[in-house]
């Protein structure tokens, strides 16, 4: 079965090793008989700026898994170790924000975006990962839960307040799930597509996702586009993904989230 999900990325690579002639002809193979890997080096000399795409993805995902990481421990911690009457309501009704599709939001979001005057910028795609997520709030919630009480109870006699403790204990503690929601916030906005494609109008601020299939694109149905260097941006766009969970999959399994251990309290 793993070998059957790795045709499409050997295909790929494939496609990406061919020659200009081998793509316009369209006369691929599955495995390389073709090994160009200057295509690697000519795609940054295209007529677009995948330098540039590549870049602002850079920015787009190190601020997006800094904001998401943050924000979503500090909410995770007051739902967890704070006292306040109705915060198990509030806690149900942060969870039942992740039944309301994305659709539904496009547009009253599009018209906040709008009136801030943040159209064709970069913010509408950074901003939002500062006000945590649903699903990382739980999860670390649930992380934090498992944390002995013992501890938070000490440190509270010896004159910590919730920041020091939070600072000084708890994230400590916390590193396997805030790398496992940060590889998850890097994964998602890396390729995130729909986003860029709506606010994002000039080619100088797109990401590589959006950058990618532009350069798919063709000015007329009877050109064909550079299948190759398609593929090469393709490969520059999924292989730091990869990398990024091969070596990051053991604070996977230390936050309990491969080996289901993540307990629900």
């Amino acid at each position: 079965m793993s070998a059957v999900l790795l045709a499409p990325l050997v295909f790929m690579v494939s496609i990406a090793l061919s020659s200009d002639q081998t793509s316009q002809a369209m006369d691929f193979s599955f495995l390389p008989r073709e090994f160009h890997f200057e295509n690697f080096v000519a795609v940054f000399g295209s007529d677009l700026p995948i330098g540039r795409f590549l870049v602002n993805s850079v920015v787009i995902v190190a601020f997006s898994c800094l904001g998401m990481v943050f924000s979503s421990a500090v909410v995770a911690y007051g739902f967890a170790r704070l006292r306040a009457p109705g915060k198990n309501l509030l806690f149900v009704v942060l969870l039942s924000t992740m039944m309301i599709p994305a659709e539904v939001l496009l547009i009253p979001q599009f018209v906040i975006f709008r009136e801030l005057g943040w159209i064709n910028t970069l913010l509408p795609i950074i901003v939002p990962n500062f006000f945590a997520n649903a699903y990382n709030v739980f999860l670390m919630r649930q992380f934090i839960s498992r944390i002995p009480s013992d501890l938070h109870e000490a440190a509270m006699l010896d004159g910590l307040s919730h920041f020091g403790i939070f600072r000084r204990i708890v994230v400590p503690l916390m590193k396997p799930v805030l790398v496992a929601v940060a590889i998850f916030t890097f994964t998602f906005n890396w390729g995130y597509f729909f986003g860029p494609l709506i606010y994002i109008n000039s080619e100088e601020k797109m990401p590589l996702a959006l950058g990618v299939q532009v350069m798919s694109a063709t000015s007329s149905g009877a050109q064909l586009p550079p299948w190759n260097l398609v593929m090469v941006g393709s490969l520059i766009l999924i292989l730091p993904m990869i990398a990024v969970y091969y070596f990051g999959q053991k604070y996977l399994y230390e936050a309990g989230l491969v080996s289901g251990s993540a307990g629900v309290k």
